[in-house]
This record gives structure tokens, C-alpha cells and sequence, in this order.
């Protein structure tokens, strides 16, 4: 009965360590739903890697499994021009154009994407609208942050289902 006790013990520090791992291990952000401060923590640390390591140092930490690539999240960078330079759904998309990219409903997200970016003001926000989930395989809402590279014309962005 003691050793049945012990190992119950232990089971329930397991439990609690994992319940009170942070978002951003892989096993846990794996399981839990990706918030959207989430989606803005990743992009604005997204832009400041590009901005200190250059693109494509950068893209290696977007490509691999890891902070920058888990789960549902993943970062997109594109150029002023609407042409992507980071895209890890895809990656033979890179170099494609998708300026005239819309959703179900008609919108020009890639075009509401660069118009937050280039915002003189701040340069950065949120851009809404409605996508295909893979998981699910329906359209549904899709809310993703955007945040022009420091100095650059580049935008990076993450995006997160409702």
C-alpha cells in the first residue's frame, strides 16, 4: 500500500510540473490552443531576429521545429512587393508572388497585411480574416499579427485560428 502511495506521489508531481510547464516548451505548446499573445510574442521576436541575424539566418529557426514553429504556429515573412521569403507550410512557395491572395470572402489579405506594415505610425497590428484550418479542414476565422522588420522592407507575421 506505501509503494502504491509513492508512486501516486510521483505521478502527481509529473502532472503538476507538465500542467505548469510554460507555452512555450514544445510538448506543451503542442497540446495547448496557441493564444493571440502568442502569435504577437512570436511575431515581434520573429522581426527582431531578422532584423539582428539577417533573413536568412532567421529562416533556419522559422523552418526547424522549435519556438518559431510549433503546433498551428509558424512564421510567414514577405517582402514589400507581396513576395514570400519564409513560408514553412511550403516551402517551394518561396518566391512566389501572393499579393492578390484572398480569403473565402473576397479580401486581399496579403494587401491588409502589408498595409498595417507599412503604417508609418506603428507598423504592426492585426490583420483578420477567414482560412482553411488543416486541422479541421474548414474555413474558419484566422486573426494574425503583423510586424514590419526594423529598417526593412520585410514583414513578418503568425497567424492563429479563433
Amino acid at each position: 500500500m506505501r509503494l502504491w502511495f509513492r508512486l501516486l506521489a510521483v505521478a502527481m508531481i509529473a502532472v503538476g510540473t507538465a500542467v505548469s510547464a510554460p507555452l512555450s516548451s514544445p510538448a506543451v505548446a503542442e497540446q495547448a490552443k496557441p493564444t493571440q499573445e502568442d502569435a504577437k510574442s512570436i511575431t515581434l521576436k520573429a522581426a527582431d531576429l531578422i532584423a539582428a541575424q539577417g533573413l536568412d539566418e532567421a529562416a533556419k529557426a522559422f523552418n526547424a521545429d522549435g519556438p518559431y514553429k510549433h503546433g498551428e504556429i509558424y512564421v510567414n515573412v514577405i517582402d514589400f512587393a507581396g513576395v514570400w521569403k519564409v513560408y514553412p507550410p511550403r516551402p517551394a512557395g518561396v518566391g512566389q508572388s501572393v499579393i492578390n491572395v484572398k480569403d473565402p470572402d473576397g479580401r486581399f489579405i496579403v494587401q491588409d497585411v502589408l498595409a498595417v506594415a507599412k503604417d508609418k505610425g506603428e507598423g504592426e497590428g492585426w490583420v483578420e480574416y477567414r482560412w482553411l484550418n488543416p486541422a479541421s479542414n474548414r474555413i474558419e476565422s484566422k486573426i494574425t499579427y503583423v510586424k514590419r522588420v526594423p529598417g526593412q522592407e520585410l514583414v513578418a507575421y503568425v497567424g492563429i485560428y479563433k
